[in-house]
């Protein structure tokens, strides 16, 4: 691990004043930036050591008390909240099933207890080729070097949103959660506070996979609201992996739905659909949830809407499969969400 100054931020102001200061002007964009953020460490800490990333300069926000707030506008879920909170929390695993879920099923209980919720939904790829520095090619950790992916072992990476340039897969599962949900996230920087829809903060690999979302070096994330809705208690996560504990997902699916008479053979009113495991970026399957408004929802239903979420997938020699077992995915995740025993 290469040499990197420390410093420890009490409030979220100090936070970013002390990431200013030690930008002194630079105007790096992250995952690249000099100066990181850094709360549970569960995954900064992994590349520093792998020699992927090296910040010069560590700002350790762990110490910042975070959230949770829930009223009848919806959910605010502070970055420093832990997964583990979160996921335990009895009125968001009642009101929330889907954000339970998504928190629930990813890493393990050691590592939901210290990871955040703001650190979770900017987790890096977990693509070999990125994480192992003997490959020359990665154009995530040496923009313009190329895909060393595309014509190698690709199995675990995505069919949707991927380019020549990258093909990593995005591997977070609460991400997909927030992303059906429309939720929007608050981010905090020396220009104030803004806003945006959480569908805005990743961007797509396109030329520059390097740039992996849209915040700037001395911003950090300090909540995600979530709208209340009829859809969110009829809401679940489900994720298939090649085992069942501590695996990143080959194929997930976030989905919450208003369904008319609340009820298994009833017209959906609305559905939100998120994607995991299959694409570069959190992923909104916004053709098929057109797809299934107005309709009954069951096994046909279901399935026309997955050709639809998978229209444009682009599979290679060994992550094809991912095309057919991403639709099973969802088809089952709906047919489960309209069998589901809402509370009242």
């Amino acid at each position: 691990m290469r040499p990197f100054a420390y410093h420890r931020a009490e409030t979220p102001d100090a936070a970013v004043k002390a990431a200013v200061y030690a930008l002194d002007g630079e105007t790096h964009a992250p995952p690249g930036a000099p100066v990181q953020f850094i709360a549970g460490g569960t995954t900064m800490l992994d590349l520093m050591k792998l020699d992927v990333m090296h910040p010069r300069t560590l700002i350790d926000i762990s110490g910042i008390s975070g959230g949770i707030e829930i009223g009848a506008g919806g959910l605010r879920l502070g970055a420093l909240v832990r997964m583990g909170e979160a996921a335990d929390h009895p009125i968001i695993r009642r009101n929330y099933p889907v954000i339970a879920q998504s928190l629930a099923l990813a890493a393990s209980q050691q590592l939901r207890n210290m990871a955040s919720l703001g650190g979770n939904v900017l987790q890096r790829t977990r693509c070999a080729y990125f994480r192992d520095v003997s490959y020359a090619q990665c154009n995530k950790r040496r923009p313009g070097s190329g895909c060393a992916a595309l014509q190698g072992m690709n199995r675990q990476h995505a069919v949707l949103g991927a380019s020549e340039a990258c093909i990593a897969t995005y591997p977070g599962d609460f991400a997909q959660a927030l992303i059906a949900l429309d939720a929007e996230v608050e981010i905090l920087g020396p220009r104030g506070t803004r806003r945006l829809a959480f569908a805005e903060l990743h961007r797509a690999p396109g030329e520059r996979p390097d740039v992996e979302t849209v915040l700037a070096a001395d911003e950090l994330i300090a909540a995600f609201t979530v709208p209340a809705g009829p859809w969110t208690r009829r809401s679940l996560y489900l994720k298939v992996r090649d085992r069942q504990s501590y695996a990143f997902a080959l194929a997930s699916a976030a989905v919450a739905l208003e369904i008319a008479g609340d009820g298994d053979g009833g017209a959906v009113r609305e559905a939100r659909i998120g994607l995991g495991g299959v694409a570069t970026v959190p992923w909104r399957a916004r053709e098929a949830e057109a797809a299934l408004r107005g309709k009954a929802l069951d096994e046909d239903s279901a399935r026309a809407a997955a050709e639809a979420a998978f229209a444009g997938a682009r599979g290679l020699e060994h992550n094809a499969f991912k095309i057919e077992l991403g639709k099973r995915t969802l088809v089952r995740a709906l047919l489960e969400a309209t069998r589901m025993e809402v509370p009242a």
